[in-house]
């Protein structure tokens, strides 16, 4: 009880206990890593059950097979991995659920870490589901709650949708006390099986709940009207707070709409605002959802005035938005400050150094990549990559990663490359988290079908780029009990692999000779790069460049692209060196060292 400082994600988290929750499963993704990880942390405390599930669409499962139960359920994931998780979830969203599931999907504009820029609220459109979209960490753990409470009386997944913004920011937020909801058990009946039929009868079901959510959601405390002038503002998520502190930077001092439950749209409410306005302004991040609910109870009720926001043009579509955009906005269609650049209260930032992101220094994927590239050099090979820190790999002067589109598709694409160009050698990365996520089915049908591709996994014995969480191949589950390892080995071998080469991707002419075999080979081979990610340990030795022995020929620098190393009069291996020893393998001289030698 109390008031507690959380993250937006720890304060979902926290709803979901207060709501009684049974069973939590997800895939890590940022931004949303930190509700399941946040829920695994203080399991010991509750008596929920907690795990990471090798991707999402298992996930999905394991939550709709505890709410089959009557169990409050909740399956955390980001907007990409919805896209995984969409086949089990569309026919949920038709057979519906006993007890609750609340489906946290964390959205990303900008994007800061994901391929794109989807929008939950239109997925939730698309699935015919409710959704609450939290504006604040004070809103997701309430919004959460409500979710639950929703899903249960309404039979239905409900998501919750905050953005990067919510999910990371920090509020103190009140804790309340823990509710206590028994399950009744898996009861058998035929609505648990989907035909055709049923299906025609759920979709009934289906939008009929949609209609009595839209008149609920008219009248709940997320969907609410602040009165002002004839001005209208209408907003959701983080955006109502970009929009509320824009109009009164400039003295505006509007109506405001700020919608919680973008879909099904509180239709009534909409209405009521209209009514109250002559002008509106809809600030939302990406999609027009919000817009173009506005623009339909408009139609209907004959509203005059002018609508402004993406469809209109007048804000952008893309990206993410800030105060400062929001302001500039609302000074050029309210011209209350003449030049828009003079709506802006902040200085310009100082021109920052351009940073692009690199592999740390130490990590075994450098080595890894680095190995490939020396064993193929001529041979105008082709190298298919994958979602994780390896993507990295593409930059210079590495430039190993040819293609990458989601999470599995290295080893896919790169099958569908090899039919084509059949004498060009394929190599696909993979990590060792995502190849237990969806590269294993890949696998199966590269060796079904005969692509004689060649896998690299890169297994550093963590999922390093969402925050080291566990997966199956380390021996221990969410929550940090001992488990049985899956051996990837054992695995690549079972799914029918002719030759499979374990190797330390440190040991470079080990590493070379292994991607050698592989290409000699003629049917499908693996490579498995196998050292721990530097973020995992401290570093036991360093190394120093002998400026006396070294000849300046800059290869440390110019072929493996290792932040630790700078150029003075010669290159300088700085203090951020994890002593991998990959730089003193390439130097031509010796001149890099062990510091202590």
């Amino acid at each position: 009880m109390g008031k507690t400082l959380l993250m937006g994600n720890e304060a979902i988290a926290r709803g979901a206990i207060e709501a009684g929750l049974h069973l939590a499963a997800a895939y890590p993704g940022t931004p949303s890593s930190e509700i399941i990880g946040t829920l695994a942390a203080w399991a010991g405390d509750f008596s929920y059950y907690v795990e990471w599930s090798v991707n999402e669409k298992v996930a999905m499962e394991v939550a709709a097979g505890a709410a089959y139960a009557g169990a409050r359920a909740l399956v955390a994931m980001k907007q990409v991995g919805l896209n995984v998780a969409s086949d089990p979830l569309m026919s949920l969203a038709y057979i519906g659920v006993k007890g609750a599931l609340v489906v946290a999907v964390a959205d990303d504009p900008g994007p800061h870490s994901s391929q794109t820029e989807q929008d939950t609220r239109t997925f939730a459109k698309f699935a015919k589901l409710p959704v609450f979209d939290p504006a604040s960490p004070e809103e997701a753990l309430e919004m959460t709650k409500d979710a639950f409470e929703l899903s249960h009386r309404y039979g239905m997944p409900v998501f919750v949708r905050p953005t990067t913004r919510v999910c990371h920011a920090t509020a103190g937020v009140e804790f309340s006390e823990i509710q206590s909801f028994p399950t009744e058990g898996f009861v058998k009946d035929p609505r648990w099986v989907i035909f055709p039929r049923l299906s025609y009868e759920r979709h009934r079901w289906v939008e009929s709940q949609l209609q009595k959510l839209a008149a609920e959601f008219s009248e709940n405390r997320w969907n609410r009207i602040t009165p002002g002038d004839r001005l209208g503002i209408v907003a959701g998520g983080v955006s109502y707070y970009y929009a509320v502190e824009a109009a009164r930077d400039l003295g505006l001092h509007p109506t405001v709409l700020k919608i919680g439950n973008p879909h099904p749209a509180p239709l009534a409410k909409i209405e009521a605002f209209l009514r109250q306005v002559d002008r509106v302004i809809v600030v939302e991040e990406l999609d027009p959802v919000l817009e173009e609910a506005v623009l339909a109870v408009a139609g209907s009720i004959g509203f005059a005035g002018q609508i402004h926001g993406k469809i209109s043009g007048d804000l952008p579509r893309a990206g993410e938005y800030s105060v400062d955009l929001v302001k500039r906005v609302l000074a050029e269609l309210t011209e209350v400050a003449g030049d828009a650049a003079a709506a802006s209260t902040l200085d310009a930032p100082p021109q920052l150094p351009v940073r692009p992101p690199v592999l740390c220094a130490g990590c075994p994927h450098r080595a890894s990549f680095y190995a490939v590239k020396r064993a193929t050099k001529g041979l105008d090979a082709i190298y298919t990559g994958d979602i994780g820190c390896y993507t990295l790999g593409n930059a210079p002067p590495l430039a190993m990663v040819d293609t990458c589109l989601c999470m599995g598709a290295g080893i896919t694409v790169g099958q569908g490359l090899h039919r084509i160009e059949p004498e060009r050698p394929v190599f696909a990365f993979i990590g060792d988290s995502t190849f237990f996520h969806t590269g294993i089915p890949g696998l199966i049908n590269a060796v079904y079908n005969k692509h004689a591709v060649k896998l690299v996994l890169l297994d550093n014995s963590t999922t390093a780029m969402t925050g080291h969480q566990p997966h199956p191949g380390m021996g221990r589950t969410a929550s940090g009990e001992v488990t049985q390892v899956v051996d990837v080995v054992a695995l690549i071998r079972a799914c029918g692999v002719g030759l499979v080469e374990e190797v330390n991707p440190l040991d470079l002419k080990a590493a070379e000779g292994a991607v050698k075999k592989a290409l000699e080979y003629p049917g499908v081979a693996a490579i498995v790069m196998r050292y721990p990610c530097v973020a995992l340990y401290k570093p036991t030795r360093r190394f120093r460049v002998d400026a006396s022995q070294c000849v300046n020929c800059k290869r440390c620098i110019k072929e493996l692209g290792c932040p630790a190393f700078y150029q003075e009069e010669k290159p300088v291996i700085g203090p951020s060196c994890y002593g991998c020893g990959l730089c003193a393998q390439v130097c031509p001289v010796g001149a890099i060292k062990e510091a202590n030698s």
